[in-house]
């Protein structure tokens, strides 16, 4: 899962979604206890979303349609591939319109602004020269961000030739989504339940 399929599976919950955002910049238990609880439950369900996603069958399936020089990145495809999928069926999951939920975004950050890594900080710059997450409704908008990956990534690879496959890969991804993405919520909602019957609140 990405950025936007993160911030939606946290819901309303300030602390989970800034754990949706931090996910990816905070590696390691130790570096969890920096932050307050609330905190690190988010960032530990956003680690959860991950290692759930990643063993789904749905999604090892799709991996495996790729071929070689793709299938080694192939989780990265399908995670920015997630992300459009889920703009552009945004109204099916969300009563707030696509635009309000990245005001949102951006209204949370600035309210916890002290929260926020210099990594992240960078990168809501550039979400906010590129119109994300909302472009992420835009083929060529995935493209561009794959592509960019590609650059930041030292070995070579080819995140910026995805649109020599994107037309065979687009439509599977399509007919995978709406199962995948429930069955990932339903997770979710199971794993917070548990989480809470735990701590008892």
């Amino acid at each position: 899962m990405n950025f936007l399929a993160h911030l939606h599976l946290a819901g309303d919950d300030e602390n989970l979604r800034l754990g949706a955002l931090l996910g990816d910049f905070v590696r390691g238990n130790e570096a969890l206890e920096v932050y307050s609880p609330g905190l690190q439950h988010g960032i530990r369900l956003h680690r959860h979303i991950d290692a759930f996603t990643d063993a789904m069958p749905a999604v090892m399936e799709l991996r495996r349609w790729f071929r070689t020089p793709f299938r080694r990145f192939g989780g990265i495809i399908i995670d920015l591939g997630l992300d459009y999928e889920l703009a552009r069926n945004w109204d099916d999951y969300s009563p707030l319109p696509l635009d309000g939920f990245d005001r949102d975004v951006r209204s949370l950050l600035d309210r916890h602004e002290n929260l926020v890594p210099a990594a992240l900080r960078q990168f809501m710059n550039y979400a906010d020269r590129r119109g994300l997450f909302a472009a992420y409704r835009q083929r060529d908008e995935v493209l561009h961000s794959l592509k960019g990956i590609g650059k930041r990534i030292s070995r070579p690879n080819p995140l910026g030739r995805v649109s020599e496959v994107w037309g065979g890969f687009e439509p599977l991804l399509a007919g995978a989504f709406p199962p995948l993405f429930d069955e990932v919520q339903s997770e979710v909602s199971s794993w917070l339940n548990s989480k809470s019957t735990t701590t008892g609140s």
